[in-house]
């Protein structure tokens, strides 16, 4: 396993780090949850990001059981604070009031003192950015997080942040990032390298679709996630014949390199130095150890290009989709 410093902070992660996002939220049982942190670290893997929303608190309370029998040095320990924590309409947001609460019910759940990435999950439009800003760094001042970062933010509302906060507000950015979804690389990178913020992507596999199980033409397995509720807006913009296709004709290439698609794909979004990990799922132990496995692996011009020819049109690489509104910010 290889590391890479976080941003501006002395953090170094993992380049392949496990997240909880719909396995450990009640997607597996606990004791596979176990198996699968436990095989994250025989294989190097140090870096661990949740959020407060999974489950509502259901993947931070897991991993506050399983994460509490190793050192707390040992691991780097992230999640994110925002979306619907109950019924009450109200608890969700990134106001400094749910800031203040969901900080302290992030720690104990996680049955620690404090988290080493605190990240604003997606931006809040209803709330001054000054006060969610201002809540984000008490957060840091009271020790309960050593450094702060942000997930699917706008190049607007980093700058506006940045403006607030000051160069060093945040150390992470947490965009979708695969050979599928290319839309960060248009302005996404350029802004946050700089403020030496670095990127922990999420679902570099788009979702499974770079595995290669889904086949155009063909029905879709009847335990995967595209047949499921769990599919997102972005996985449904790539589930098509086209793409589909597309993925197909990657597979030759992994196999003249020795590789699995899923290392292929993996290694491309690590090839990126704004990266500082890319964040994989895991319902299986041994899935964690093939993911695992692509850390230290580098392509060739010759083999990007490659790439690039496969995929032709297939990936989104404009940030201004409909399905994804860029809304301004709301100052006080």
């Amino acid at each position: 396993m290889r590391y890479r410093r976080l941003g501006s902070s002395d953090l170094e992660v993992s380049e392949i780090s496990l997240g909880a996002w719909l396995t450990y939220a009640g997607g597996i049982e606990f004791e596979q949850t176990r198996a699968c942190t436990e095989a994250a670290f025989d294989v190097g893997i140090n870096f661990f990001d949740t959020a407060n929303v999974y489950g509502r608190g259901a993947a931070e309370t897991a991993w506050g059981e399983i994460l509490s029998k190793h050192p707390r040095d040992s691991y780097i320990l992230a999640t994110k604070v925002n979306g619907q924590m109950s019924d009450d309409p109200a608890d969700k947001g990134l106001s400094a009031a749910q800031i203040a609460k969901q900080i302290d019910a992030s720690l104990a759940r996680l049955q620690t003192d404090y988290v080493d990435l605190y990240q604003a999950h997606r931006f809040d439009v209803d709330v001054p950015i000054e006060e969610t800003i201002e809540a984000l760094q008490q957060v840091v001042a009271d020790g309960k997080a050593r450094y702060l970062g942000f997930s699917e933010w706008t190049p607007e509302q980093i700058v506006a942040a940045v403006e607030i906060g000051g160069p060093n507000l945040f150390v992470s950015s947490q965009p979708q990032y695969s050979m599928l979804w290319q839309a960060p690389e248009a302005e996404l990178f350029e802004v946050c390298a700089r403020y030496d913020i670095s990127h922990i992507v999420w679902s570099p596999l788009a979702q499974g679709v770079l595995t290669g199980k889904y086949r155009p033409g063909e029905p879709l397995p009847e335990d995967s996630r595209a047949a499921s509720d769990a599919m997102n807006v972005a996985m449904h913009l790539v589930m098509n014949d086209a793409t589909l296709e597309a993925v197909q004709r990657l597979i030759p290439i992994a196999e003249g390199l020795g590789l699995t698609l899923p290392q292929l794909a993996l290694a491309w979004v690590l090839r990126r130095p704004e990266l500082a990990s890319a964040i994989v799922g895991a319902s299986r132990p041994e899935q964690v150890g093939a993911n695992a496995s692509a850390s230290g692996i580098e392509l060739s011009g010759d083999v990007l290009q490659a790439i690039d020819l496969a995929l032709g049109d297939a990936p989104v690489r404009e940030p201004t989709l409909a399905a994804f509104a860029r809304p301004g910010v709301k100052h006080r």
